[in-house]
């Protein structure tokens, strides 16, 4: 008989539906019916594509013993990590704080009212060489709850001012010796040397990336690499060096497993230092980030396979991410069937490869593809802890193209030809077999990530005309969808997921800020001001649910929900960069295309009627949640490089192009795609389209009402620190401009 699990739309929770395990979704019934029954709530939190959370599944959830003991002794609720990032980022500190690692799944015992007081990750169900199993624990925290209670809630009691503290020290200024605050231009010129050093340390030399295994490819770091290039200039010695650890970690992430050869793409990440062995799970923020690290490298080396790689992504996601009506599902699993018509999953099994099936397929061209990807007649996976790959091959390229057709004494075109020829047969073949589980949720957050890197797809990759543009037109489908699906334009509020209908959890931090990104980028991509508006509207929301008046900054979650025992702001540019890094960043952002200092917008009335004071103008609000984060970015400045990109950004003075002529005509594109060719200081740009978009502006920019085409032409005015250039009607003018 099915959990309550079934009747929700997560598809995590319903992988659960049928375990035997009395599961509850996170929220206020299941704390209420623990209060009742005075019982430790179990809580599980993973997503529906995690391999490790399958493993607990099989091996624990779904056993009748474990079950028994789950439904006696607790309150089991589970949480899709996904849905309720809010929840995860709460336990996840406790787990981090306590046992110095996370991850999914995450295990956390609370006491009825929320608090943790143990917790930990994957647990075997048996003991195992020294680890206490699963029931080992569950029945030790049980007698524990049953003897010392008292203990527990205290220690929780504990554990919860704790967080409390943590989530207010983020304030805290770095100060002089005698007491004085380091001006902000001082603290930032130490916080971006210290973070370049620690990532040219950092960096494998060999292999690419930074540190050793398990790998994982944090997109906010190249970022920082990138904007330290355009800083310095790319002709530098400083930036040469940035943009080679950037360059040469996605050029060594490319060529490894790491990245799906057949199907494009990427997986979530590395579990050897090569980029090899991956875990196998695509998840759509990596592919959207990932994508943008590309474009950023195509514009700073010029080399084409950059911007092969882009397409390879926005291909894959094009074809296997998106549902009809244009947004972007969550993930595709690590593991699958072994076969068709067979029940045992293992990870890997949908891209892994025999020898002998790639000869099976390719006939007399297998022995050209298996040396350029390394495939092994033993297999060549060396490390297999868990056995899934005897026998089996993981496509890498070890050599490079040229040198597989010297090898083969072909010319190089006939090499690519016949290369590109294996790869699409292996990848018909491959599409036989089970496919992965598809996650189609559709998440707000991760959508303003993949229009972002789509708009800049369209930018970078353009096209002979905007509407052919398949990057520009999916953008917008995906904006579109999350504007009609997961916008609330009554209350101005958006909502987290989607799937079989909109889900009834509001949207959080990330979900503002990843989408306001993606709106602004959008706009630059195809100039629809009707993007611009909403961004606009969009941030007033956000600062209303989100902003800490108190110590500035935003906190990830609301305060209206009694089920989160402390709203944390989140400090770390990890596999998705920190809301307050895009939302910083953002903040400059519409400071530079809206206004110049910002539109004041009057706040919410004040519950005796009155109507409020002003909110703070765009550039002053970015400026305090900086700040905020001022001890975490100066003292280990590593933990959140795009929070860097944003405090450059916000210590510049105003940067903007503005294109005056209509933006569908063949002159108006020609100078625009001169603004993307080459990486380069961050600069707002604008179309003074002669219309309603050029109207809007003007209302808060008035020199933009001036500005009209020179001579019928297309024109562009290059504008800093409030001063525009005489304008320029020609591609190569434009080009001398901007450097």
């Amino acid at each position: 008989m099915a959990n309550l699990l079934a009747a929700e739309k997560s598809p995590y929770l319903r992988q659960h539906a049928d375990n035997p395990v009395n599961w509850l979704p996170w929220g206020e019934p299941a704390l209420a019916q623990a209060r009742a029954e005075q019982k430790p709530i179990f809580l599980s939190i993973g997503y529906s594509t995690c391999h490790w959370c399958h493993v607990m599944a099989h091996e624990s959830f779904e056993d009748a013993e474990v079950a028994a003991i789950l439904n006696r002794d607790f309150v089991p609720v589970k949480v899709d990590r996904e849905e309720r990032p809010d929840v995860d980022r709460v336990y996840m500190a406790y787990v981090q704080h306590t046992t110095g690692h996370g991850g999914w799944p995450l295990s956390a015992w609370l006491t009825p009212d929320g608090k943790p007081f143990f917790g930990g990750t994957y647990f075997p169900k048996n003991d195992r060489s020294g680890r206490p199993g699963f029931i080992s624990v569950l029945k030790a925290i049980a007698g524990h709850w049953r003897d010392q209670r008292d203990k527990i809630e205290t220690g929780a009691a504990e554990v919860v001012e704790a967080l409390k503290r943590y989530a207010a020290e983020g304030g805290a200024h770095e100060v002089r010796p005698e007491g004085e605050p380091l001006p902000l231009h001082e603290a930032a010129g130490e916080a971006f040397e210290k973070c370049f050093q620690y990532f040219y340390e950092a960096h494998d030399a060999q292999w690419g990336g930074f540190g050793g295994a398990p790998k994982f490819p944090r997109a906010s770091v190249l970022n920082f690499l990138f904007r330290t290039a355009a800083l310095q200039g790319g002709s530098t010695e400083l930036g040469q060096e940035a943009v080679n650890l950037a360059a040469h970690t996605l050029q060594r992430m490319a060529e490894g497993g790491l990245h799906d050869h057949l199907g494009g793409g990427f997986h979530r990440y590395s579990v050897d230092e090569q980029w090899h062995v991956p875990h196998f799970e695509k998840m759509l923020y990596d592919q959207a980030q990932i994508a943008l690290n590309c474009l950023e490298a195509r514009q700073a080396t010029g080399r084409e396979v950059f911007a092969w790689l882009a397409r390879d992504i926005f291909d894959y996601v094009r074809r296997d991410l998106t549902g009809p009506a244009g947004g972007f599902y969550s993930a595709e699993d690590a593991d699958s069937l072994l076969a068709a018509g067979k029940t045992e999953h293992a990870e890997g099994a949908f891209y892994a490869w025999t020898k002998g099936e790639i000869e099976t397929v390719l006939g007399a061209d297998a022995d050209f593809f298996c040396t350029h990807f390394d495939v092994q007649p033993a297999g060549n996976v060396a490390s297999d802890p868990q056995g899934e790959f005897t026998g089996k091959n993981i496509l890498r390229q070890r050599r490079s193209v040229t040198a597989t057709a010297a090898a083969f004494k072909l010319a190089l075109p006939a090499a690519e030809e016949k290369l590109l020829a294996g790869l699409e047969k292996l990848r018909v073949a491959r599409a036989r077999r089970p496919r992965p589980h598809l996650d189609d949720k559709i998440i707000t957050a991760w959508n303003g990530f993949m229009i972002s890197a789509l708009a800049k797809g369209h930018q970078v990759l353009a096209t002979a005309r905007p509407e052919d543009s398949p990057y520009l037109l999916a953008a917008t489908r995906a904006a579109e969808f999350i504007q009609r699906e997961l916008y609330d334009a009554g209350t101005g509020g958006l909502y987290r997921c989607w799937r079989e209908g909109r889900s009834d959890i509001p949207g959080f931090a990330e979900d503002y800020a990843a989408l306001i990104q993606g709106l602004l980028d959008l706009y630059e991509a195809g100039f629809d001001h009707r993007w611009l508006q909403w961004a606009e509207r969009l941030q007033v929301k956000m600062d209303e649910l989100f902003w800490d008046e108190a110590n500035g900054g935003y906190f990830n979650s609301r305060a209206d929900d009694p089920t989160v025992i402390v709203r944390l702001k989140e400090d770390y540019d990890g596999a998705e960069p920190a809301p307050n890094s895009v939302a910083a960043m953002n903040l400059i952002r519409l400071d530079w295309m809206i206004g110049k200092v910002g539109r004041i917008v009057p706040d919410e009335p004040h519950q005796d009627g009155s109507s409020g004071g002003l909110a703070l103008p765009y550039r002053a609000r970015a400026l305090r949640t900086i700040e905020a984060f001022r001890r975490q970015w100066s003292r280990a400045p590593h933990a959140l490089p795009q929070m860097l990109c944003a405090l450059e950004l916000a210590l510049a003075e105003p940067r903007m192009v503005v294109l005056a002529g209509d933006p569908a005509a063949a002159d108006f594109r020609a100078l625009a795609v001169v603004v993307h060719e080459k990486l380069g200081l961050r600069r707002a740009l604008l179309a003074a389209d002669g219309a309603d978009g050029q109207s809007w502006l003007a209302e808060g920019k008035p020199d933009l009402a001036a500005m009209q085409p020179v001579d019928g032409r297309a024109t562009a005015y290059v504008c800093e620190n409030y001063a525009c250039q005489a304008p320029v009607t020609s591609p190569a003018d434009l080009r001398a401009l901007l450097g």
